[in-house]
C-alpha cells in the first residue's frame, strides 16, 4: 500500500492510499500539536462524507484530536450491496489503512475507532486484532454482534452510544457489551433513535466521543501506552 505521506503542517489533507489493486479516498484532519488520531469506520451505505460523522470529527479536532474519515469501498464496489456487508473485507481494509497511518503519520501519534452502525463491527474487529496500535473505540448507534467472535479479545477501552430509542441495537449493544472483557461503557442517550437526528442528540454524542478519547488517547503519559 503505498501514496505519498501528508505533510503535518498542512492541517486538511485529501488522501488516496492504494490497498492491493484499489485506491480509497479518505479525509485527514490533524491539528498541528495533536498526539492522537481517530480512524472513522462508516456504517454501510455511508461514506466519508457522512454529516454526522463529520459532525462528530469536528468536535474531535477542538479537542485537538486528529481525524481520518476514509471510505473503506470504491464508489463500484459500495454499489453492491452485499459488498457493504462483507464485514471481513472491511476489517482488513481498515487494518491496512490502520497500519499505513501508524507508519506515515508518525508512530507517536495514539490512535483510536470511531464506528458508527455497521462499520462498529470492522472497528471492533481491527481493534481485536491489533491491539498493539488501536487504543480507544468507540462505536455510535453500532451493530457490535457482527463483531461477535471477537469481541472477547478487544483490549482497548470501549465506548458504546446508543439511542435509548433505538431498541433492537439497544439490545444488541446490551449483550455485545456483555461479551467485552476490557475496559468498557454503555452510554444511552435519552429519547434518540437510530440516526440520533433529534434536538440535541447528536451534540450528545459527540461529547461522550470526545471525553473517552481524550481520557483513552490524549492523556496517555505512560512510556508505555
Amino acid at each position: 500500500m503505498t501514496t505519498a505521506a501528508p505533510s503535518r503542517e498542512e492541517k486538511v489533507k485529501q488522501l488516496e492510499i492504494e490497498v492491493g489493486r484499489i485506491s480509497l479516498a479518505g479525509n485527514l484532519v490533524l491539528p498541528a500539536t495533536a498526539d492522537s488520531l481517530v480512524i472513522f469506520s462508516h456504517g454501510s451505505g455511508s461514506s466519508r462524507f457522512s454529516p454526522r460523522n463529520n459532525f462528530v470529527a469536528q468536535q474531535l479536532q477542538r479537542k485537538n484530536i486528529g481525524t481520518f474519515l476514509v471510505d473503506l469501498l470504491t464508489p463500484e464496489e459500495d454499489a453492491i450491496y452485499s459488498t457493504r456487508f462483507d464485514i471481513e473485507l472491511l476489517t482488513e481494509r481498515l487494518m491496512e489503512i490502520t497500519r499505513w497511518l501508524h507508519q506515515t503519520q508518525g508512530k507517536d501519534l495514539k490512535l483510536g475507532y470511531f464506528g458508527a452502525s455497521t462499520g462498529a463491527a470492522s472497528a471492533l474487529r481491527s481493534a481485536a486484532l491489533l491491539p498493539r496500535l488501536i487504543k480507544a473505540v468507540v462505536s455510535r448507534g453500532g451493530r457490535p454482534d457482527l463483531a461477535r467472535d471477537l469481541l472477547g479479545k478487544v483490549a482497548a477501552p470501549t465506548l458504546l452510544i446508543v439511542g435509548a430509542m433505538d431498541f433492537d441495537v439497544l439490545r444488541l449493544n446490551r449483550e455485545a457489551y456483555e461479551r467485552l472483557d476490557c475496559e468498557k461503557r454503555l452510554s444511552i442517550v435519552p429519547n434518540a433513535t437510530h440516526l440520533f437526528e433529534e434536538p440535541g442528540a447528536l451534540e450528545q454524542v459527540s461529547m461522550l466521543a470526545a471525553a473517552w478519547f481524550e481520557e483513552h488517547l490524549s492523556n496517555m503519559n505512560s512510556p508505555n501506552s
